[in-house]
């Protein structure tokens, strides 16, 4: 990631905060630190000064930190990582900022703040230098106000209508599992592909990289958006037509067979890859379980997770697909993949749900352990 100093401007209108993520960066020799109780004094430090990484409360006197983030995407774009709340309200809001451009969410505690950081030190470091190599784009300025629920928003053509769904009808059996890994960027593109996805969808399982608690919001978000059923993972979880399941943060996703369907279970075990849940876990769990009735898919993120376990499912017999560098926002997950031999098809993301489909036999059918 190279040795430049990054600038990292905090904004937190916590002293406590301010103070503690200040001694915590400070401790990289590679990192010059400025502070903002605000966003207005953050902008004018910015005009000062422009810093490479903006580390952003949320909820915050005078302008909201969603507000300031909006202003910040369609003027200047710089890579902004989000310290939000654990409560319910603040889980909401952070995924309303992924959707606004943020790249990277980190969990706050009401409570223990200042330990809390201090004891995640490295992975808080570790967090900023790679939102510092993100490209992040111009947003389009738009004149609505932000929606005063969730579930106000302007849905893309094909999934205008999602509330149709699972009205009169239970999800079938999936005798294809489709096995998606995503990090940095990962919560836009999960929401490009899944929002198109038909209601016989085939079953979906996906780890993105996320904190704790974080997951449940981010699934309950696309709930909403989607003529398929998303949920956070429970141990037991069906695998079936209609339905996606998101491993929850600090838990690892494993898939198992269980007589004519696939389940999921969940564990705790080291960090794989570096994180917990891994892409790797899940798709080598895929590829033991599922082999060649399964389609692997890798999306934008840093690092390498999920390269391994494409490879493994590749050799397995499994349809895999890898996105594309221009609409990537991170490169890294999909060209290690790429280069190890793991991809069947590289494709924009605006083609990877037909992809998907293609690859399944248009729906939850198609080829199986029972519907050969």
């Amino acid at each position: 990631m190279g040795s430049r100093v990054l600038s990292v401007l905090v904004v937190d209108d916590s002293a406590v905060v301010r103070q503690a993520a200040t001694a915590i960066l400070s401790q990289d020799p590679g990192m010059v630190v400025t502070v903002a109780a605000d966003p207005y004094i953050a902008l004018d430090k910015m005009g000062r000064s422009r810093p490479d990484v903006i580390l952003l409360d949320l909820e915050m006197p005078r302008m909201d930190g969603l507000t300031f983030l909006r202003k910040i995407m369609t003027e200047d774009p710089i890579p902004v990582v989000v310290c939000s709340s654990l409560a319910a309200r603040g889980t909401a809001i952070a995924i309303r900022a992924l959707e606004e451009g943020a790249v990277e969410v980190i969990a706050k505690p009401q409570l223990g703040v200042r330990d809390f950081l201090h004891d995640s030190a490295e992975t808080l470091i570790e967090v900023i230098r790679e939102a510092a190599e993100v490209r992040v784009r111009r947003r389009e300025a738009v004149a609505p106000p932000l929606p005063r629920h969730s579930a106000d928003v302007v849905l893309p053509p094909a999934a205008a209508t999602p509330h149709r769904r699972r009205t009169d009808r239970r999800p079938g059996q999936t005798n294809v599992v489709v096995a998606i890994g995503a990090s940095t960027g990962g919560t836009e593109a999960l929401r490009t592909i899944l929002t198109a996805m038909p209601e016989d969808a085939p079953g979906i399982v996906i780890v993105q990289h996320m904190p704790e608690r974080f997951t449940a919001a981010f699934a309950q978000r696309l709930d909403q958006l989607c003529r398929i059923e998303v949920k956070e993972a429970a141990p037991g979880d069906r695998i079936q037509q209609g339905r996606a399941l998101i491993a929850p943060g600090n838990r690892h996703l494993v898939v198992r067979r269980h007589g004519a369907h696939y389940e999921v279970e969940l564990a705790d075990g080291p960090r794989v890859s570096r994180h917990r849940p891994s892409v790797d876990v899940l798709f080598r769990s895929v590829a033991q379980t599922a082999g060649v009735h399964a389609v692997g898919v890798i999306l934008t993120g840093m690092g390498d997770d999920g390269a391994t376990g494409l490879l493994e499912m590749k050799r397995a017999g499994a349809a895999t697909l890898a996105q594309d560098e221009r609409t990537s926002v991170v490169f890294g997950m999909p060209k290690e993949a790429i280069e190890r031999g793991a991809v069947d098809r590289v494709l924009g993301l605006p083609s990877m749900a037909a992809a998907i489909l293609s690859a399944t036999g248009g729906g939850g059918g198609g080829r199986g352990p029972s519907g050969r």
